[in-house]
């Protein structure tokens, strides 16, 4: 893997087999592609899949920065600013900074989506311990206090969905 911290003058390349793997209880997980460090603070990217119907992340907010996801497969059902709707394969939404979203495969399907967060925030350790907090290994406490550290606000909102449940 190439990994270049800081040096925007040379291209990232992370292939495949190279991203690191955080597994989820539910069969997913995350591909861990390029953090803030190796892309001089541009941005970092992820990619996540969702088992059917399985939470990717509870309401929260960015104060920094804008997140892309670009839906690879199935339908992503997405809590947007107090609205829902679903995106399918194919599809992008874009959030921007302060706006309240979370997350999750649509009820009956699984998903598979690229995040991109720019500029970026190192958050690599985020989802390591999203990983483990979902396994039961952590608790969400542990998660909560590193809210400015990584970028990621959680808002004490209702459940957005039925099914609301993990991180």
């Amino acid at each position: 893997m190439v990994r270049d911290t800081g040096d925007t003058t040379h291209a990232l390349i992370v292939r495949a087999e190279e991203a690191e793997h955080v597994p989820l209880p539910h069969g997913g997980g995350f591909r861990l592609l390029a953090d803030a460090g190796d892309t001089g603070g541009a941005l970092g990217a992820n990619r996540l899949t969702l088992g059917e119907g399985a939470d990717g992340a509870k309401p929260h907010l960015h104060t920094r920065s804008s997140e892309l996801f670009y839906v690879l497969d199935g339908a992503v059902e997405f809590f947007l600013d107090g609205a829902t709707t679903t995106v399918e394969a194919g599809g992008l939404v874009v959030v921007p900074p302060r706006m309240p979203h979370a997350f999750g495969a649509a009820p009956g399907s699984t998903a598979d989506l690229l995040a991109v967060l720019t500029p970026g925030v190192d958050r690599f350790g985020y989802f390591r311990a999203l990983g483990r907090v979902q396994h039961g290994l952590d608790d969400f406490a542990s998660l909560a206090a590193e809210q400015d550290r990584y970028d990621v606000h959680f808002l004490d909102v209702p459940p957005w969905r039925k099914a609301a449940g993990s991180g």
